[in-house]
């Protein structure tokens, strides 16, 4: 029997627009400059990069990697979640790349990049967990989550409009968004709040350029939640100015912790997003899996990992 590949690569041909369908070629060419035997392989609808994934894993091959966007990886990671012998990664070809932020590599690839990536440097990250489902960037409710229900593309449609659409779908929400009612459950507190944005993180970066949870360590064991109170139209204006250097955080109608387990109830079902993808929930039971992914990551890159 002829031993399997070590590397699989899984394309998701609609991510960027169509962009990930045309690094084929690209890919083929790194895997042969550095010596990586692989595969390639283009997922066909929503859900079958998890099929692949976990069919990839059972055929034994170590390296499994998305390629696409946070979508993308969601999908292709989730299956993987505390595997001990396989590591995944994702080459970013979305149209929104912000969980690539966390490994220390940039929103496209260059020939250093693809040299430090198949040089295979590893670590092991932390996965949060909503309701059963897995986020490895962020989740979140409220404001981000209706610009995730504004900006859906029904499964199988390519996303038009790229980062312009996405903005524009900011500013309206921004304009016309009305708060909920949401009780909070965290370390023995109680809270009820009409909240305007409630975001649960692993990473970062959302939407390009916002640092909604510029604290977060993707392997401190910890999620990290930002939730923002009731807000006039002119503080939404002024909070969102704040948010790409993450000052936000210093307001006095935002409160930032950490947790490693919370309950959030809205009593009626409401959008959320895990990881950019739609879902709708009434109640939300969250936790911190530790360490629980094998990932590649760039260790001289921009990473957001305790070393």
């Amino acid at each position: 029997m002829t031993e399997k590949k070590k590397w699989i690569f899984i394309i998701n041909p609609v991510a960027g627009n169509g962009f990930a369908a045309g690094m084929v070629n690209e890919i083929t060419k790194m895997a042969e400059v550095f010596n990586a035997d692989a595969d390639i392989v283009l997922s066909e609808k929503k859900g079958h990069a998890t099929n692949l994934a976990q069919q990839s894993a059972r055929e034994g091959y170590k390296y499994i990697i998305a390629v696409g966007g946070d979508g993308t990886f969601n999908e292709v990671a989730s299956p993987l979640v505390n595997f001990k012998d396989v590591v995944t990664g994702i080459i970013p070809a979305g149209t929104g790349n912000d969980f690539i932020q966390i490994l220390g590599y940039p929103d496209r690839f260059n020939k250093s990049d693809w040299k430090q990536f198949f040089s295979q440097s590893c670590i092991r990250m932390d996965v949060g967990s909503c309701n059963g489902m897995y986020f490895f960037n962020g989740m979140g409710l409220g404001f981000d989550a209706q610009v995730a229900a504004e900006n859906y593309t029904a499964p199988g449609e390519v996303r038009k409009g790229g980062k312009n659409k996405y903005i524009w779908h900011i500013l309206k929400t921004l304009l016309f968004f009305r708060e909920k009612k949401m009780k909070f459950i965290a370390d023995g507190e109680n809270l009820e709040t009409n909240i305007f944005m409630n975001t649960i993180s692993i990473g970062r970066r959302f939407a390009g350029d916002f640092l909604i949870t510029p604290r977060a360590i993707a392997n401190d064991s910890l999620l990290d939640i930002c939730m923002v109170s009731r807000l006039s139209l002119y503080q939404r204006l002024r909070i969102l100015l704040l948010v790409p250097k993450g000052k936000h955080i210093y307001d006095e109608r935002i409160t930032y912790y950490q947790s490693d387990k919370l309950t959030i109830d809205f009593g009626e079902k409401v959008p959320f997003h895990l990881d950019g993808e739609l879902n709708f929930a009434d109640k939300f039971e969250l936790t911190i899996l530790p360490k629980a992914l094998n990932v590649i990551f760039n260790p001289s890159g921009n990473h957001f990992f305790y070393l």
